[in-house]
This record gives structure tokens, sequence and C-alpha cells, in this order.
């Protein structure tokens, strides 16, 4: 099993205007993917929902300014860490993902010998 990160991005604004039945059908969903991988024979290894980009601190160099550094309209919200067989194993995992106002990113972590 390699271990893989699924990058969930999303435009916040789909969440700034919704109501308590949007976030009640959002946690539902990602609460289902939780089960869903050891289905598929994955392993949920972990994962955290990340508060919004008015939060962020940006650090280049030695340069610090409040907010994200990149101006997009999906931005990143949350990730899992998922042990798969291979790449494709991940993707099949991935699909299954709730990213209601985006989508996702499936990217292998680097193992150092």
């Amino acid at each position: 099993m390699s271990q893989y990160l699924i990058l969930i991005y999303e435009d916040e604004a789909g969440y700034a205007t919704g109501d308590q039945q949007l976030f009640q059908e959002v946690m539902d969903a990602h609460n289902r993917f939780a089960g869903q991988v050891g289905e598929l024979g994955g392993t949920l290894v972990g994962g955290n929902a990340l508060q919004a980009t008015n939060t962020a601190t940006s650090v280049r160099g030695d340069v610090v300014t409040d907010g994200p550094f990149v101006e997009t309209k999906e931005v990143l919200g949350g990730y899992y860490l998922i042990d798969a067989k291979d790449l494709d194993h991940a993707l099949e995992i991935a699909k299954l993902c709730p990213a209601r106002f985006g989508g996702v990113e499936v990217r292998p972590v680097q193992v150092f010998e």
C-alpha cells in the first residue's frame, strides 16, 4: 500500500451562503466517504477540514502577509490521507470524495529512504 493525499478544492462562496441543511448534507457525504474508503479496500489514515481562507497567513521567504497568496475561485478546503494499492486505486477512492462546489486533486506522498 502507498499513501495518497486527496486535496479538496472548492469555491468557498457556496458554503458562505449555505444553510444548516447544506452543512448537514455535506457532513453526511463526508461520513459516507469515510466508510466507502474501507469498502473499496483502502484505509483512511487521516484528514481535516480547513478554516476559511480569510484565516490564512502566507509566508514567502521572510515576508508574512494575511490571507492566501493566490486569488483563485477554488481554494484548498481540506484533505484526506489514504492508503491505497496504487494510483488507480487512489483515483477510484477519490471519485467518491465529496466536493460539492469544486473537485479534488490526488497526489502520492513522497517517500524518503
